[in-house]
């Protein structure tokens, strides 16, 4: 099992492929710390100064019920807490998506390269050709993660000393977040290696999976809104948007609410761990029975 990690490991170290997913992580978490640092100095100003800034300097001319929107947003985001867990997971966004492109490439460049058949000449145990796989997936998520974590603790703790806020690192809440963001990078890549076994094309499996996951969060949220508001006027309608994977990563390390009636983060944790497993169970499945000739 070791040595086929390794090789899966040495296939991406020599290939331009996994350079391409090192940069793109570097690159995305970057990006992103930038956007959560920006919102971060504003959300963590008072509410006068909040106010006069969302509203160019006219809040005292402002509807009372737009007023009190925009309190509830300042008092969801102005702790300290909850914005050092978002600058330390700026990765998250984009990273959990790499994680999940690398393990469908995993699996789809052995049709994509017309490798599959030496691969399971030469290890005819399919699953633990598989189980390979999905610790390689695993193993570079985690490298993956450990990259754009440090990036974005040191930068994040630096930013939020320079607000005189410290880095909020002694909190559980925000430490957790940390570690649970971990777990979702690796559910993810084991996701995306059954996803890449059920879909064969690597060109359509990786598009397919771009596409779920950046229109699956704002999709879920519209499609349950409507249901909410048109057939099922009850508020676990609103809940049960935490199906949705992208939607169950997010609740899973976020230490506030992510949307009306968002649930608890074990929630997201248990959601987006049954999709890991019957990603991996399903993955393991379709290949030890595919014909690959």
């Amino acid at each position: 099992m070791i040595r086929l990690v390794h090789a899966e490991i040495f296939k991406l170290r020599t290939t331009s492929m996994g350079w391409l997913f090192a940069v793109a992580t570097v690159l995305s978490t970057v990006i992103m710390f930038v956007v959560n640092a920006v919102n971060a100095n504003s959300l963590l100003k008072p509410f006068a100064q909040f106010v006069a800034l969302e509203t160019h300097g006219h809040g005292d001319r402002i509807p009372p019920e737009f007023l009190a929107r925009l309190r509830s947003d300042w008092q969801l985001g102005h702790s300290a807490i909850t914005q050092a867990t978002t600058l330390y997971t700026s990765g998250q966004l984009i990273g959990v998506l790499l994680a999940c492109l690398l393990g469908i490439v995993l699996i789809t460049s052995e049709y994509y390269q017309q490798t599959a058949t030496t691969t399971f000449l030469q290890t005819p145990r399919r699953t633990r050709v598989v189980a390979g796989k999905l610790g390689t997936a695993i193993v570079m998520a985690a490298a993956s993660w450990l990259v754009s974590t440090v990036l974005s603790v040191v930068a994040g703790a630096i930013f939020l000393h320079h607000l005189g806020y410290g880095s909020q690192l002694g909190h559980w809440g925000v430490l957790r977040a940390i570690l649970l963001n971990l777990a979702a990078y690796a559910i993810w890549a084991v996701f995306g290696v059954g996803f890449g076994a059920l879909v064969r094309s690597q060109l359509g499996a990786t598009v397919s999976a771009t596409v779920l996951y950046l229109v699956g969060a704002s999709a879920a949220g519209s499609v349950f809104d409507l249901i909410h508001t048109y057939w099922i006027n009850q508020d676990w309608v609103l809940t049960l948007q935490v199906i949705v994977p992208e939607v169950a990563s997010t609740v899973m390390i976020s230490p506030t609410k992510t949307f009306t009636q968002s649930p608890a983060e074990w929630v997201g944790a248990v959601v987006l761990i049954a999709y890991g497993i019957v990603a991996g169970v399903v993955g393991t499945s379709i290949l030890r029975r595919r014909d690959i000739a």
